[in-house]
């Protein structure tokens, strides 16, 4: 489009315009789309974008829902609300409601400049502190908990998480290193859900492993040459699922922690699917075993 063709373009094209972009971005937070790669988008003046140094303490959220979720989430401690003209009111925050942060009214790039040119951040920015730490030992009134070993892509784990919170999943539990930390790329693939479940991450699985079966809890790997299919391996009321990275899977080290090694029950010609697909069929599985009268 040249820029006579943009300075022609009237009030009403700008709206729809507006218009397509908010269901296109609605559709991508849904998971509905996917968010296109960020080798396939025009390169300009933002390629050279480099991410801001943040500190400790410091996390940037981004989009809609995950913003929002973040804002009602009582545990969070919040800094700052950025949000453009047109976006503040999707939010749908109460107009009397006095937010213990201040709201600043910004432009799409300024968000841009903080969160990249590729981020779909629909117009909103919530700077805040990471959420409080919890223990493995605060978890002995949860059923069923998930844990990750060396799941390194945030999307993954994104996902991850708001299948853990759809089965009402107590925790997720991850490692310290190989595992991503809190940040807006997480926060956004879980599309909220990281306000609704721990996560945890620990510096030794193993030993974390270990502190789950003293709890309680039935600790079981998912390997595609497990002995038994997964129905077949339940045998407690606490259970804790275990899935290992894309690729290399679970490690030796937690292959031999495990209280037991099991496979999803796949019929066809493929053996192996994608962790996060995997999780969201463990945890059905699970969730139906701890539905049965005991």
């Amino acid at each position: 489009m040249s820029k006579d063709d943009r300075k022609d373009k009237s009030p009403r094209d700008t709206h729809y315009a507006n218009l397509r972009r908010a269901v296109r971005d609605a559709k991508r937070e849904r998971g509905e789309i996917p968010t296109p790669a960020a080798g396939r988008r025009p390169k300009g003046k933002d390629s050279d974008w480099k991410a801001p140094q943040l500190r400790p303490e410091q996390v940037f959220l981004y989009g809609l829902h995950t913003v929002r979720a973040a804002i009602d989430n009582p545990e969070r401690r919040n800094i700052r609300l950025m949000a453009t003209q047109n976006a503040l009111p999707r939010l749908e925050l109460a107009e009397d409601a006095a937010l213990p942060f201040p709201v600043e009214i910004v432009a799409p790039s300024d968000i841009d400049k903080l969160v990249g040119p590729d981020a779909i951040h629909q117009g909103v920015l919530l700077e805040t502190q990471p959420l409080p730490l919890k223990r493995l030992a605060a978890l002995t009134e949860s059923r069923l908990l998930l844990v990750l070993d060396q799941v390194t892509d945030p999307h993954n784990v994104g996902a991850i998480m708001r299948s853990a919170v759809a089965f009402g999943a107590g925790a997720l539990i991850t490692t310290q290193r190989h595992s991503p930390t809190e940040s807006g790329v997480l926060a956004k693939s879980a599309s909220g859900a990281l306000e609704h479940i721990p996560y945890i991450q620990v510096t030794n699985l193993a030993d974390a492993l270990n502190e789950l079966s003293k709890l309680g809890f039935q600790t079981i790997g998912l390997d595609s040459e497990g002995p038994a299919v997964l129905e077949q391996t339940f045998s407690g009321q606490s259970l804790a699922l275990v899935l290992g990275s894309e690729g290399k899977g679970l490690r030796q080290k937690t292959r031999e922690t495990v209280d037991a090694l099991a496979r999803l029950d796949m019929p066809g010609a493929i053996k192996s699917l994608n962790v996060s697909n995997a999780a969201a069929i463990a945890l059905y599985a699970a969730r139906q075993h701890l539905a049965k009268p005991t």
